[in-house]
């Protein structure tokens, strides 16, 4: 039988709720217009018209990918990060709104220094930085990344929000000290890999599956990127310069002490919306 595009959609928001499956009202939103190639205004402008069968069938065969563990964001190739429509591969982790925490911590103190220069390192997708740049008018940004396919979305990403004069992507290795030609940051913000090493096979399937494990793997204790990025980084500061820490559960204490014993101070916890503490930030003092 026939079906209208919002019964479909209803449909569809029925079974993910059934599967008790992530956000079912947005996740069914996003498998619809995908699947019939509408837009959302389309969507909600042709909810009373009727979807054809191969519409209907291709819907339905991405509702199963998705219950069967693969992610929306990589069924539909984009994800939303504060306002911004953004690429999505495999090769980068989906954006996901506790980061955006991060994002509003470092857009708030961007904002009080005029012309600045912030470096998004372990950047992924590009999505804190260039939330930064969108938000922040007289910043500069460079989105600093290891991988290939990563770098792509970061490109990607730049030329889709119209931010290509003040954003550049650039291939750093967090883990080592920062090339010369770098110069100089306002801030360096930082959602880099916080999953201990031996958790990563107990993750849920959805990203234990999908997401790649070179944005996951902190190492043993999940520490070593914040280890690494405080003290080889320090330097791609200015003086009295932050740096911004997304970091996991049961991690911010740590990651304060770390920051601490190079030369840190006033260092901040933030809280999610959940009340758990996901954001540490601080203040490269002038003398250590």
């Amino acid at each position: 039988m026939a079906t209208t595009y919002n019964n479909l959609y209803l449909d569809v928001r029925r079974k993910l709720r059934g599967a008790d499956v992530g956000d079912p009202t947005l996740e069914a939103r996003e498998l619809v217009c995908f699947a019939t190639g509408k837009s959302r205004e389309e969507f909600y402008r042709d909810g009373g018209l009727y979807a054809s069968p191969e519409l209907e069938q291709r819907t339905w065969a991405l509702v199963q990918r998705h219950l069967d563990g693969e992610p929306v964001a990589y069924l539909i190739g984009e994800w939303e990060f504060y306002g911004l429509p953004l690429d999505i591969s495999r090769d980068v982790l989906i954006p996901r709104p506790d980061t955006e925490v991060l994002a509003a911590e470092a857009i708030a103190y961007c904002n009080t220094l005029g012309e600045c220069r912030v470096l998004d390192l372990c950047a992924g997708s590009g999505c804190v930085g260039l939330a930064v740049a969108a938000n922040v008018p007289k910043a500069r940004v460079v989105l600093g990344e290891l991988s290939d396919g990563a770098l792509k979305v970061c490109r990607q990403n730049i030329r889709r929000s119209g931010l290509t004069g003040r954003v550049v992507p650039m291939q750093v290795d967090a883990m080592e000290k920062p090339p010369a030609n770098l110069g100089e940051f306002h801030c360096i913000v930082s959602n880099p890999p916080y999953i201990p090493t031996g958790d990563i096979s107990g993750l849920d399937a959805s990203v234990r599956d999908y997401e790649p494990h070179m944005a996951l793997d902190g190492g043993e204790d999940g520490l070593q990127f914040y280890c690494a990025i405080t003290q080889l980084w320090r330097d791609a500061l200015v003086p009295g310069g932050r740096v911004y820490f997304e970091v996991g559960i049961g991690q911010a204490d740590t990651v304060l002490r770390v920051m601490r014993a190079v030369g840190f101070g006033d260092i901040q916890v933030v809280k999610d919306l959940n009340g758990i503490p996901r954001v540490v930030y601080g203040t490269l003092c002038t003398e250590v």
